[in-house]
């Protein structure tokens, strides 16, 4: 038996049309996505867009890198000199603690801090795949470490030319370093990218890259020491102590450089020993940027 009409329970439901129109606009898919994320990845390195605090130390860094340039490019102009007093390439060697200080404390801020804040996961619910977000992390670090080195030595290319030394010369000089600065961008960010990522704790991250690059570079400082107190400051390094540079990155880039350019003089010169060394040399560092990016797109896959 039906209840009588007034006893039934009202149906309260009800359609309200606000207006809502679905997005017609165009879809920009994977590649702005992904461009988004490498440009803020970016900005994040250098503090922009973050906390004044975020800002500081990267400042200090690039003022740290510069500051000598700008000493070494007055002191040219106001002697007259005919020549800098450092190649470009050597230069980049000669800031290396700088450069890795930078590496160190922010490439745990691209990496670390999403795995922290359990926010990569959100990144992979875009359109953006995990490769798309390996490349645009990988490629922002080593953009960041690339702007940090072109800062000097455009200070000391636009000195040399103050200066008025010979363009050609200089502009040839200007492209080795470029080329090193390249080489350091990739090969050294390529380990630290690594250890980044796999803890979530920023500290952890800095210490250990810090400590990776630090320790590296100590062991081919005590072999070459070695091998000079066995056979003299004086006399050539032998080419058994060469190979030692393959340790560090810093000074696998070093040597490769030198050798590459025929850059440096000296009996402690640091080289890759001869053309089968340039080959080996090389290898190394190309297998250190491709094994390194593989081993990031095999972290994300179990993220």
């Amino acid at each position: 038996m039906s209840l009588p009409p007034e006893s039934r329970t009202a149906d309260t439901g009800v359609i309200h049309d606000i207006g809502y129109r679905g997005y017609t606009g165009p879809r920009l898919g994977r590649g702005y996505a992904t461009h988004s994320l490498f440009t803020q990845s970016l900005r994040a390195a250098y503090g922009l867009g973050r906390s004044g605090k975020s800002k500081v130390l990267p400042m200090i860094v690039l003022g740290t890198a510069t500051v000598p340039a700008l000493i070494i490019v007055s002191v040219a102009v106001m002697t007259g000199a005919d020549r800098l007093p450092v190649d470009y390439a050597q230069y980049l060697s000669a800031i290396g603690l700088v450069v890795s200080i930078f590496l160190a404390s922010q490439a745990p801020v691209l990496f670390s801090r999403d795995l922290r804040h359990h926010t990569v996961p959100l990144y992979f619910s875009r359109p953006i795949t995990r490769t798309d977000y390996v490349r645009a992390k990988f490629g922002a670090m080593a953009c960041a470490q690339l702007l940090l080195m072109l800062a000097p030595l455009l200070v000391l290319y636009g000195g040399s030319l103050l200066v008025g030394l010979k363009f050609g010369e200089q502009t040839e000089h200007f492209l080795y370093g470029l080329v090193a600065a390249v080489l350091y961008a990739l090969v050294p960010t390529s380990a630290a990218v690594v250890i980044a990522a796999t803890t979530p704790r920023r500290g952890f991250g800095v210490a250990a890259i810090m400590g990776y690059l630090a320790v590296s570079t100590a062991v081919v400082g005590v072999v070459v020491g070695m091998a000079t107190s066995s056979t003299g400051f004086d006399e050539k390094l032998p080419d058994s102590a060469q190979w030692a540079a393959l340790l560090s990155p810093g000074g696998l880039v070093e040597s490769l450089t030198n050798e590459l350019f025929d850059l440096g003089s000296g009996a402690q010169r640091m080289h890759a020993p001869g053309g089968f060394g340039l080959l080996v040399f090389t290898a190394v560092a190309v297998a250190m940027v491709a094994g390194s990016y593989r081993l990031l797109l095999q972290r994300y896959r179990n993220v």
